[in-house]
């Protein structure tokens, strides 16, 4: 009989939990006992699982030596108090959250590029899941990297409200029905200014460069997947009207000369990526159309830099709350019990 595991969801009443748990559902992950824990608030709740009520528990009660993997997506504050007890009493965590990314002894992690990373979970029992923005993005470059060795990166996001949370979803969905019924809109509470048919050059904090933490956190994180600490990144993020999937226009220069038909060959082969790219009217992928509630990072408008020798361009979009968030969790546990547990 296949092994089984016991597993935590930390946050499973947020978006990401509960999307990793429809995801461990759908992958029909080897689970013999599933914990969905909350705050106090949300304990005693009932959610569906495998067509079944499980209760959700008081995460600052539990035990977590009842379980061998931890799924967390609660929030830094959370995971920096409830991980290192998590980890101490046996579980791996599986970390959603920025705290522990560049903490030097754990490993970040995206299946399709660091697998190997997964190893180091044995430093600390904890394991960092990346940006969403990060991750599908370096998803693309792995396979262009390896052929021709990336130089820099110049990247201008436009991210969904859903990375933002429930609040942010509400936010855009109110804003948008009462200016489309003439009315004016409330005081913006989510967000700086009125998010609604608006783009706003501003996720997260402001730093003292001039950058923002989100556009800061695709550098930092970029270079340590990659092991690449030289590669120069130039990143500029947006909030943009749109719920669910991020996009990203990405601008590379190469140390070696890379074609926009070798790399649209090197994308068809990489896993995880879907290249969609007919150069016509629709030939492209969108966050809506393509990206919301798939699994893939689609790769569109791939084409050679005409203001740079070894430049190349692409369109990247990816759901961020599956790909970017909860289903690159689940992937990592899928490789931790293959091959580590």
């Amino acid at each position: 009989m296949a092994k089984e595991y016991d597993v935590a969801v930390v946050g499973a009443t947020g978006a990401v939990g509960e999307t990793m748990l429809s995801i461990l559902e759908q992958r029909n992950f080897p689970i013999r006992n599933i914990y969905p824990l909350a705050s106090e608030r949300s304990a005693g709740k009932k959610i569906q699982f495998r067509g079944r009520n499980v209760t959700i528990q008081n995460l600052a009660e539990f035990d977590f030596s009842q379980v061998q993997i931890g799924l967390f997506s609660a929030g830094g504050s959370i995971s920096e108090e409830f991980a290192p007890k998590a980890a101490e009493a046996g579980c791996v965590v599986i970390d959603n959250t920025s705290h522990f990314r560049q903490a030097e002894n754990v490993p970040l992690v995206i299946p399709e590029v660091n697998a190997e990373r997964i190893a180091d979970y044995r430093n600390r029992g904890i394991i960092a899941n990346p940006n969403c923005s990060t991750i599908q993005m370096v998803v693309a470059l792995k396979p262009l990297h390896d052929f021709a060795t990336l130089e820099r990166i110049n990247v201008a996001t436009y991210q969904a409200v859903s990375g933002s949370g429930a609040s942010a979803i509400r936010e855009l969905a109110d804003q948008s029905a009462r200016l489309l019924n003439g009315q004016e809109i409330q005081k913006p509470e989510a967000y700086p200014k009125q998010i609604a048919f608006n783009a706003l050059p501003h996720i997260d904090v402001f730093l003292d460069n001039g950058y923002t933490k989100e556009e800061m956190k695709m550098v930092w994180e970029t270079q340590k997947i990659l092991g690449e600490p030289d590669i120069r990144i130039n990143p500029t993020a947006a909030r943009v009207p749109v719920f669910f999937g991020h996009s990203e226009a990405v601008h590379i220069e190469t140390r070696d000369k890379l074609t926009a038909a070798k790399a649209t060959e090197l994308l068809r082969a990489a896993p995880g990526v879907s290249v969609l790219d007919t150069r016509e009217a629709g030939g492209y992928a969108t966050a809506v159309t393509e990206a919301a509630n798939t699994d893939d990072v689609y790769v569109s408008r791939i084409r050679e830099d005409i203001s740079h020798d070894n430049g190349l361009d692409f369109w990247v979009v990816a759901d961020n709350v599956r790909k970017g968030a909860a289903l690159n969790s689940v992937q990592i546990a899928e490789k931790l019990i293959e091959t580590y547990l």
